[in-house]
């Protein structure tokens, strides 16, 4: 007798082409549109940053130094406090001089 073969059907698995959820793309394109604008934003203010301290340096001494700590005490000397009442009385004459 002869012998029947057996076909076996092979049925291969195609999956559906994979779908991107919009929700899920819009999020990593502002994720990346940030991220973008946070590289620019920074690199910009540290060029400005740099330009703005051109020609600033560092001081050489400390203000503790002993060349800084010999400085005469006499910078308020021409400092020369004036009487409130005069500049008031001043102030009001004005005042009343400029109305008439």
């Amino acid at each position: 007798m002869p012998r029947a073969s057996k076909k076996v059907l092979s049925t291969t698995f195609v999956s559906p082409p994979m779908r991107i959820n919009p929700t899920v793309a819009f999020t990593l394109i502002l994720l990346t549109m940030m991220f973008g604008a946070g590289i620019v934003s920074s690199s910009w203010g540290y060029a400005i940053g740099r330009q703005a301290l051109t020609g600033v340096r560092q001081p050489e001494t400390r203000p503790s130094n002993s060349a800084t700590a010999n400085r005469s005490g006499d910078e308020s000397a021409g400092l020369r406090l004036l009487d409130e009442d005069k500049i008031i009385n001043d102030v009001k004459a004005r005042m009343t001089d400029g109305s008439d």
